[in-house]
């Protein structure tokens, strides 16, 4: 499955099953009826017409203006409370850790979260409600972490990787993408997380009705958050022909594990000919850096030059971290921008020549 981020809901539920099993103990301890046994309690998430008073208010002023009252039959639970962590906020950042993420929290730190806010919206009729966890980062850490979310530990093409959300793309500068019950939106410095519930629904409708209402809800956000700063200069500078769905991965530093080589992005492709690679791509915006971060990728231990690319590469072998696979890359350097071509650990075999990686790097710097 896609990668999921264990958060409040995770939690919200534990505490319901713990109210479940004392309520059940405390049953075993009743006496018997000998009448007929009135009928059951109704579902505790049940509701009907709970959006009938107009739904609930988001009292911090700094993110009510993102979240509507209502969205297609779902409106802000009337009986909520948010959550608010960070700046001008109830709770401090560090409280993310304790309060509201069983896991991924450090995460949050890499990239730079500065303010995070929690709301929930629950269905007019029925048993549905959705978590909405909006976050704001320094730099380009919202991007970093919804890219993450999309790439980090599977592959763009698996069957369980999260889908596009056109909706969402349509906005300028934004991204949206959704997975199984969850849904994921990146534009500016915010990174939108939902996850859809239902202890009524079958898996299969389950996955219908999350659909809906996510994607609704997270175009809905999504377009009343800031659109800038853009999308990153190397992110843009990825070709698009050929690149996957969803096939980007962006690093705020140390591209593909390498010190001092800088932010960059790489990117997921496939042929019509179902030859896969990977491409990345450092745009730091003048030719001293460049070289720079060309001399970063030269000092890695076994890196051999290579003519006739650009105006000078390398072919190097990387393993960005223990768990990774280790990939060979084409790095080559034409004026102010860095562009490198790597196998896709993805699929195997997938071992490109050195000779086609040059070729497929002279066409794209040219």
């Amino acid at each position: 499955m896609a990668p999921r981020l264990p958060g409040p809901a995770l939690a919200r539920r534990w505490s319901v099953l713990a109210v479940l099993v004392g309520a059940l103990a405390a049953c075993k301890e009743e006496p018997k009826s000998d009448g007929t046994p009135p009928p059951p309690p109704p579902s505790a998430s049940a509701r009907t017409a709970a959006c009938a008073g107009g739904g609930g208010k988001v009292s911090d002023a700094i993110s009510a203006p993102f979240f509507p009252s209502k969205v297609d039959g779902y409106c802000l639970d009337p009986h909520g409370d948010e959550k608010t962590y960070g700046e001008k906020a109830k709770l401090k950042i560090d409280e993310l850790c304790t309060t509201a993420l069983d896991g991924g929290c450090e995460e949050y730190k890499k990239f730079g979260v500065t303010r995070s806010v929690i709301v929930h919206y629950v269905a007019d009729a029925g048993a549905g409600s959705v978590e909405v966890f909006l976050s704001e980062f320094a730099g380009d850490g919202a991007y970093a972490i919804y890219t993450t979310r999309l790439t980090g530990e599977i592959d763009p093409l698996d069957e369980h990787a999260a889908r596009p959300m056109p909706a969402v793309n349509a906005l300028a500068g934004a991204s949206g993408a959704l997975g199984t019950g969850k849904a994921y939106a990146q534009r500016g410095p915010y990174f939108l997380e939902l996850t859809y519930d239902n202890d009524q629904e079958t898996p299969e409708q389950l996955k219908k009705s999350a659909d809906a209402i996510l994607s609704s809800l997270a175009t809905q956000i999504a377009a009343k958050l800031p659109s800038t700063p853009d999308v990153p200069a190397a992110a843009k500078a990825l070709p698009t022909a050929d690149r996957i769905a969803n096939g980007v991965m962006y690093f705020p530093k140390d591209v593909l594990g390498v010190a001092s080589a800088g932010p960059g992005a790489v990117g997921y492709y496939k042929e019509a000919s179902g030859r896969r690679y990977r491409l990345v791509s450092i745009a730091p915006g003048s030719a001293d850096r460049a070289k720079d971060a060309m001399h970063a990728f030269r000092a890695k231990p076994g890196a051999l030059p290579v003519a006739n690319a650009g105006d000078e590469a390398v072919l190097v072998v990387l393993q960005p971290t223990p768990e990774a696979a280790k990939i060979e890359w084409l790095v080559a350097r034409k004026g102010d921008v860095v562009l490198g071509v790597g196998d896709e650990a993805f699929a195997a075999p997938a071992h490109m020549s050195k000779d086609d990686k040059t070729q497929l790097l002279r066409s794209l710097l040219k």
